[in-house]
């Protein structure tokens, strides 16, 4: 099995908050899904983040504020506003390059057990995934199983997302966030928590825009009527 690296088409069926597809059976044995879309989605996935999030707490903690000190230090090197930094800018001061080019060793180094941590369970997953395949391609009877990327149009009836998602429910329940001694990823394993991360991040900023246009629409006044 090969899993692609996607962004956009991913998030379109990843669903892990706000987006859900219809378990329809697909039409003439035509089918359309992708293995990182139901990766993302597995409840064993979403377990195994959630204890690595309360593992390296301490640690994410840490990340934040130095992704915060490097956006504060990548905008005083915009002397000009304009949201890009050049070359002439970066050479105008060096020590705050210096500075970036440290906490991003920082970033790397404080980030490389969180990695590992959520690519394992992830392998796990891709390990069992064709099983979970050949598993919904029986029950459905499909003949043909496509990556969304591969089509224009389809049909919601198309998706058999949710179906896989159940499977690998079914047949993963949980995962192990401790690799053991020695243990290196595979490249596609890398890959795909790069997607993963990928989809929470894009799935993240959609709610959060979400929630602000919501807050601004409550802090706005009520229009009133004007009278004669």
């Amino acid at each position: 099995m090969k899993l692609f690296p996607k962004t956009i088409a991913v998030a379109a069926l990843a669903g892990t908050a706000v987006i859900s597809t219809p378990a329809t059976a697909q039409v003439s044995g035509i089918a359309t899904s992708s293995p990182e879309a139901v990766i993302v989605r597995s409840q064993a996935r979403i377990n195994a983040y959630q204890q690595i999030d309360q593992q390296y707490s301490a640690q994410i903690t840490q990340l934040r504020t130095l992704r915060q000190e490097m956006q504060t230090l990548q905008q005083s090197l915009d002397t000009d506003n304009n949201g890009q930094l050049t070359q002439a800018e970066a050479e105008a001061n060096p020590s705050v390059v210096q500075q970036l080019q440290q906490k991003e060793q920082q970033l790397a180094q404080i980030s490389q057990p969180i990695v590992l941590a959520q690519t394992y369970a992830i392998e796990q997953l891709i390990n069992d995934y064709p099983n979970v395949q050949q598993q919904v391609v029986q029950q459905k009877n499909i003949q043909i199983l496509l990556n969304p990327d591969a089509v224009q149009w389809a049909p919601e009836t198309f998706n058999v997302t949710n179906d896989l998602v159940a499977a690998m429910n079914q047949r993963v329940p949980s995962v192990q966030i401790t690799p053991p001694q020695g243990w290196r990823p595979r490249q596609e394993s890398l890959q795909t928590q790069q997607t993963v991360s990928q989809v929470l991040i894009g799935v993240a900023q959609q709610q959060a825009a979400q929630q602000a246009a919501q807050q601004q629409q409550q802090q706005q006044p009520a229009t009133q009527p004007t009278g004669r």
